[in-house]
């Protein structure tokens, strides 16, 4: 069989050879370092024969596909041991995920915390017993058979599900035998490293209408050293935990009366809107117009738009006058409504319109995540209306916005493009003509990205940007969309230089993605400890004796009135308590007022970040703190 590698150089091997034979044929290091492979760019076992002319990769722990294959075989291995441990569990899924992997149980009884200690420590046993694993396959009827002598009522309708052409395969590790399509590690004795995260209740096939299983979340390294760090991360990902932090700095949270609906308070909002006051401005600045468009607008203009077909489940749905309404999920059919209230003329595009719009999305109960994953929540939506000419310079003006956005926050992130989903609507030359542009866009920019396929808008192409937060997590947040789709739909139209009408086209984009999740995204970020210039309060002032009350009183109300968020503290409490509270609030300076502080008409300025940065003039610590502000400084 010849082997074409992926440098483009080929060679030839005898049939029946495997990927780890081939690799040690290269070099040990190379054998050594291969987990899984992959032939025809598809998962494939390394201890699998190859037979025939192929293209082949070798996968290591560098590679995404090698990290998911050593955390497959993980899932296995906890399966195995829950089996051994507690043989009425029925098996339901166990994939590899980013962070890890996860196996469901159908289990009367739930699993306790002491249970996952039992779990793990048979797991080790079954990694040290280093259990060869085999794959086997078998025709659609035995392998129902097979499953159904097994008893095992989840798999066996996941093997009915399957198309009658599918190849369905079996992975053997000792006694335990389990559905999968694989691909594994060659033994149970490579799983190293791996650990026990939690439970979770899961909804069979993610369906709120079937039943919940029960869900072991683990993770596995193949380093000890990345395990721990990993989980350092996490202690620290509790600590920055945007729930905690937002009940304990009373910034926001959600009730029970309302699960899904977030609550901002007074600290909350004076955080929310100096994120919305920059919004605005800085897109008053680039040529924006705001708008402010209704919640709830009639089914009809849905079904235009497509969001009737492609995300009704996702809806809120009233009556009005006997006719059927929806409540908005998204912005854009506003818009566009906007737009046509009136006739173009190419001289007037681009048309540049956002809104800082409340949209409401049905969420299941278990996929709610404080403000990360919510039911009502405000896109910050922008909407360009263009000529086919304008479409590249809008698009850099677009990035260039959000690196403007990103960079004054600090944060570092990556891109990906998106490409056409399976249930979109439009011409295959419209979506080429989108997918193009966005890609000379980005080449432009001189931006890396990566290209996600099939995973775009159901009416165009998108480009997502994905923020780093300070210990290393990515969260998903702004995306700019294409769209010849919406146009067409709604019949836009601009009248061109030959005085004839013509299709604009569409750009969709948030940068935020939306303000509460951005706002829980800050503060785990910050871990609560904002930049100054969006900081709840900038300044307090604190007394070591009643002597300063007056003079506290004094300095409060000068920072006031030149625009700082200031508070006093004049309980009869000691400094040094005082300041610890105000530590604790996270407030990123302290004035401290006692009687020399006085006598000298001098602040003694304490800073959240630096400690004490010594005594100055009230006028020159506004002018050190309006600079900070003014520059945006993190």
């Amino acid at each position: 069989m010849e082997l074409t590698f992926p440098d483009g150089s080929t060679k030839e091997f005898k049939d029946g050879m495997t990927a780890l034979e081939i690799a040690a044929s290269i070099s040990q290091r190379l054998a050594k370092s291969t987990l899984v492979c992959e032939l025809d760019g598809k998962p494939y076992d390394a201890f699998r024969p190859i037979n025939g002319d192929h293209s082949i990769g070798f996968l290591s722990w560098q590679d995404e596909g090698g990290r998911l294959g050593y955390r497959h075989t993980a899932s296995h291995v906890v399966a195995q041991a829950v089996k051994r441990l507690f043989p009425e569990a029925v098996l339901a899924i166990g994939p590899a995920i980013e962070t890890g992997y996860y196996y469901d149980f159908d289990k009367p009884e739930p699993f306790s915390s002491e249970d996952l200690n039992k779990i793990e420590a048979e797991m080790e046993r079954i990694i040290k017993e280093d259990y060869t694993v085999e794959r086997f396959e078998l025709p659609r009827e035995e392998a129902i058979a097979y499953m159904e002598d097994k008893n095992e009522p989840y798999k066996l309708e996941l093997i009915r599900d399957l198309p009658e052409e599918s190849i369905i395969s079996f992975y053997k590790q000792g006694e335990f035998v389990d559905l999968c399509a694989g691909p594994h590690l060659p033994s149970t004795g490579k799983v190293r490293n791996t650990k026990l995260m939690s439970l979770a209740g899961a909804y069979w096939r993610g369906n709120e209408k079937n039943k919940m299983l029960q869900r072991i979340y683990g993770t596995a390294f193949e380093k000890k050293v990345d395990l721990e760090e990993y989980l350092f991360r996490l202690e620290e990902a509790k600590k920055r935990d945007h729930r905690r932090l937002g009940r304990e700095l009373d910034l926001f949270d959600i009730h029970d009366e309302g699960p899904g609906f977030p609550f901002f308070y007074p600290n909350g909002m004076v955080l929310r809107n100096q994120l919305e006051e920059f919004w605005r401005k800085q897109h008053y600045a680039r040529g924006y117009k705001e708008l402010k468009t209704p919640i709830i607008l009639n089914r009809e203009l849905w079904i235009r738009s497509g969001h009737w077909d492609h995300y009704k489940d996702n809806m809120y749905f009233t009556k009005i006058d006997d006719e059927d309404y929806a409540v908005k999920p998204m912005n854009c059919p506003g818009a566009i409504l906007a737009y046509k209230r009136k006739i173009y003329s190419y001289r007037d595009l681009p048309e540049r319109l956002a809104e800082l719009g409340l949209v409401h999305r049905h969420e299941i109960s278990g996929a709610l995540h404080g403000l990360m994953r919510v039911r009502c929540f405000t896109q910050d939506d922008a909407h360009i209306f263009m000529t086919s000419d304008q479409i590249k310079s809008e698009l850099l003006g677009v990035i260039d916005k959000f690196k403007y956005f990103y960079d004054t926050f600090g944060f570092k992130y990556s891109v990906e493009l998106s490409t056409r989903p399976s249930n979109s609507m439009g011409s295959d030359e419209q979506w080429n003509k989108a997918i193009e542009a966005l890609k000379a866009a980005l080449d432009e920019n001189g931006q890396i990205y990566k290209t996600n396929e099939g995973d775009g808008a159901f009416y165009g192409p998108k480009i997502d940007f994905h923020l780093e937060d300070a210990i290393g997590r990515t969260w998903q947040c702004g995306t700019i969309q294409l769209d010849f789709q919406m146009p067409e739909r709604f019949d836009l139209s601009y009248v061109g230089a030959d005085n004839e009408k013509h299709r604009p086209v569409m750009i969709h984009t948030v940068v935020f993605g939306s303000i509460e999740r951005f706002i829980g995204i800050l503060t785990e970020h910050c871990a609560g400890a904002f930049p100054a210039w969006v900081a709840p309060l900038h300044a307090k002032v604190l007394t070591i004796t009643e002597r300063a009350d007056e003079r506290a009183n004094e300095v409060c109300e000068a920072l006031k009135s030149k625009g700082i968020r200031a508070e006093k503290d004049l309980r009869n409490e000691k400094i040094g308590y005082k300041i610890r509270e105000a530590q604790v609030q996270k407030i990123p300076y302290m004035l401290i007022l006692g009687d020399k502080e006085i006598e000298q008409n001098m602040v003694a300025v304490r800073s959240r970040r630096e400690g004490d940065i010594g005594k100055m003039t009230l006028e020159q610590f506004i002018a050190k703190l309006k600079k900070e502000i003014e520059e945006k400084q993190n």
